[in-house]
């Protein structure tokens, strides 16, 4: 199978169906794409009904090209990550796995376009961060929910609006950002640096104001990343994490309880903002993206410091934040549901508390004199004899 071939079959898996997310070639499947959240079956001609290992094992030499590093990386750890052009219709991101001795590979389309603050419809909050001097900045959630194209928007912003050197560590690029007021240096795991803890220790020495860290994967990359934000830097990065109770948690737990108390202190220092991310399913079709966003402030650094107690969680800061720009899940679901972009079923089974959600549905349903509950009419039981 040449090259040529490869590309026309990707291609095909691009057009078959709208909002195609991501191509996946596993053995014992068909040709499938992610399209709006579901995977769907590919028609091909001639058809590909079940691929086999040998067909996936060909595609996935095809999609590494030769690449000596690549191949003992895949051989040595059972994964790896590359990116792949296909022409100029689209850029992926492709991961290269085995399971069982045999290769599956899911490729990732990256968008080409970058996207703004505005078109995202993003928190008015991101404007605010984008005017952040130093420190750390989130923004986590699971694989998928859209942390990377939030970031690329970020900084676009910071892109428009400063002249300042940025340097990016990603693994692989996925925005390419163009020249505008700010300096873009963008790197890549395995072609311009091999950790992002070596990669990150670099960037210090090359003068950047803001640098971002694709993903702080280990205590060595959150350790560095903790120091550039308290030498000037704004360092912008991600953690696969569902909150910000959890992000905070999740990077405390990378040290030992020796270092905890310390780690606690500088995190209280350098902490800005923590931005929280699912995409949920979207009336008409389609994904929405969904937000809990947390600022730094007395209260937050407190609870950094001495952990989450009765009263001072970091869900009851967030709800008690809104003049700083916080939201919380919750609140974002509801106000999702007003403006018609999810229905009361998705609304309740994406909640955080149902309880909270259901109230503020119950509040709108009531304002537009809709009925908020499933009893029609009440009666007494006759039937009951009393003494």
């Amino acid at each position: 199978m040449k090259k040529q071939q490869i590309d026309h079959i990707l291609s095909k898996m691009l057009e078959s169906h709208d909002n195609v997310s991501d191509l996946n070639f596993t053995p014992g499947k068909p040709l499938q794409v992610e399209s709006s959240g579901e995977l769907v079956t590919v028609d091909m001609d001639p058809p590909f009904e079940i691929l086999t290992p040998f067909q996936t094992e060909i595609v996935a030499l095809n999609l590494i090209d030769n690449s000596r590093k690549l191949t003992e990386t895949l051989i040595r750890e059972g994964s790896c990550d590359l990116s792949y052009q296909l022409g100029d219709k689209a850029r992926f991101r492709v991961n290269i796995f085995s399971r069982s001795g045999k290769y599956s590979i899911v490729l990732r389309k990256l968008e080409t376009k970058i996207p703004t603050i505005k078109n995202l419809d993003l928190p008015k909050a991101f404007y605010t961060m984008a005017e952040e001097k130093n420190g750390i900045i989130f923004v986590t959630g699971a694989t998928g929910s859209g942390k990377t194209t939030s970031l690329a928007a970020l900084l676009d912003k910071i892109n428009t609006s400063k002249s300042v050197h940025v340097i990016t560590l990603e693994d692989p690029i996925e925005y390419q950002h163009s020249q505008k007021k700010s300096t873009f240096n963008q790197r890549e795991l395995g072609a311009d640096f091999d950790t992002f803890a070596r990669g990150l220790r670099a960037a210090l020495r090359q003068a950047p104001k803001v640098i971002l860290v694709g993903e702080m994967r280990d205590r060595e990359t959150v350790e560095i990343g903790l120091a550039a934000a308290e030498t000037g830097h704004l360092v912008l990065s991600t953690l696969h994490t569902v909150d910000s109770g959890q992000t905070i948690n999740r990077v405390l737990g990378m040290f030992s309880s020796e270092e905890e108390r310390q780690i606690r202190i500088r995190l209280a220092d350098s902490l800005r903002w923590i931005v929280s991310q699912r995409l949920l399913p979207k009336l008409g079709g389609g994904r929405v993206a969904a937000f809990e966003v947390m600022a730094t402030n007395l209260r937050v650094k407190d609870s950094v410091l001495h952990g989450e107690s009765e009263g001072k969680t970091f869900n009851d800061i967030i709800t008690a934040g809104k003049a700083q720009g916080m939201i919380s899940f919750d609140e974002y679901i509801v106000s999702l549901y007003e403006e018609g972009k999810i229905n009361e079923d998705i609304a309740t089974s994406y909640a955080s508390r149902k309880d909270v959600v259901g109230r503020g549905i119950d509040s709108i349903k009531s304002t537009r004199g809709q009925t908020t509950t499933n009893i029609d009419s009440l009666e007494l039981d006759r039937g009951y004899q009393g003494n």
